[in-house]
């Protein structure tokens, strides 16, 4: 009997073994995965703030992964975009070399976004004919997956949005394309962080992990926020803080009619909701911490509340700076980057309320 029981726990100490390697392997692929997903999106950003989205005209999933390789190609390349109003109306003097400029971000941002698919893609093939992915893991994994192809159709529908009648894209199709892609990022991070090793600490309210979630909801919502400002580029004016427009709350804000589509198109109006959607996560992010650290100081929740407010802080330091210096390249990619970090930090926050994912095979060899 003691030889039966010995042989079983040797049993359960391997399949915990193989499993934490398992485990430790899909962390460290999803982890790629999260890096290649962030360098897309701020390349994506550059491809937006340089108005280069629009120097690619035309779809080519396979075809597109290939420049234009000599002058030929190059003008017929130039070609194509001369017929696009933002050609004709903003850019009408610039040459092919000035058209290579902005072509090579969106080619480049075309091309991450291609080897997304690879990057995804071909590890999970592996680890399922290997027997490492979980089988909990399996729809999130694929649906993720289709998440991804679908992104890329939302980006030539949000592209196809200026070739016609306007001479950049779409600010609504633009924050479609970059929640979807925060929406992905999200899904990496949840998962990944579900796969690691968790602290026993108990919540220090009862409450904490809906305010986490709901800390990450205001990230995600902001970033939508800060994509339609993009959108309209509604930064470059009114570049003063903490007044905007010489007001706490300027006028001009309803000049629209209906009242609603002020919202959404005109650009006052954005940048001070914008504005607004980051006092109210500075506070709630502010207050998560007080509360965190009074009901449970030592604990690793309450240290990651203060990890969160620094964030946040060193974010709505990026924002100001960016604003009032009129939107500086590098300066706004990094804001743009300090967003998805914020983003991914919230959401890691949050997942550390729900512990690691249980270990269904152990239980299974244990009976």
């Amino acid at each position: 009997m003691a030889v039966a029981n010995f042989t079983s726990e040797q049993a359960v100490l391997s399949e915990m073994a193989r499993q934490d390697r398992n485990r430790r392997a899909v962390r460290i692929w999803l982890g790629f995965v999260l890096l290649a997903l962030f360098c897309l999106v701020i390349v994506g950003g550059a491809t937006r703030l340089t108005n280069s989205g629009l120097s690619i005209t035309q779809w080519q999933p396979i075809h597109g992964v290939i420049p234009p390789l000599n002058a030929t190609q190059w003008q017929e390349e130039f070609d194509l975009y001369k017929r696009i109003p933002q050609f004709q109306l903003i850019n009408k003097g610039i040459t092919v070399e000035d058209f290579k400029s902005i072509f090579w971000w969106e080619w480049a941002h075309r091309l991450i976004a291609r080897a997304m698919g690879v990057i995804f893609a071909v590890p999970l093939i592996f680890f399922w004919l290997t027997g490492r992915i979980e089988k909990r893991l399996g729809l999130p994994l694929i649906g993720i997956f289709l998440l991804g192809g679908l992104q890329g159709a939302i980006g030539w529908w949000m592209v196809s949005s200026g070739l016609e009648a306007r001479t950049d894209v779409s600010q609504y199709r633009l924050a479609t394309h970059l929640v979807t892609a925060c929406l992905i990022f999200a899904s990496c991070m949840w998962i990944m962080r579900a796969l690691s090793p968790h602290s026993s600490d108990a919540a220090p309210t009862r409450y904490s992990a809906a305010i986490a979630g709901l800390i990450a909801f205001m990230a995600l919502f902001q970033i939508y926020l800060g994509a339609l400002v993009a959108g309209l580029d509604a930064g470059l004016s009114y570049n003063t803080w903490p007044l905007m427009d010489g007001a706490v709350i300027p006028d001009g804000l309803f000049a629209a009619k209906p009242a609603w589509i002020n919202f959404f198109e005109n650009p006052k109006m954005v940048q001070f909701v914008h504005r607004l959607g980051a006092y109210a996560l500075l506070t709630v992010v502010f207050i998560n911490m007080i509360i965190s650290l009074a009901a449970a100081a030592r604990t690793t929740h309450a240290r990651r509340s203060a990890v969160l407010l620094a964030l946040v802080l060193i974010q709505a330091g990026l924002g100001i700076s960016t604003l009032v210096m009129q939107v500086p390249l590098d300066l706004a990619l990094t804001h743009q980057a300090g967003a998805l970090i914020v983003f991914g930090f919230a959401i890691a926050n949050w997942r550390g309320f729900y512990g690691e994912y249980p270990r269904e095979t152990v239980l299974q060899v244990r009976h």
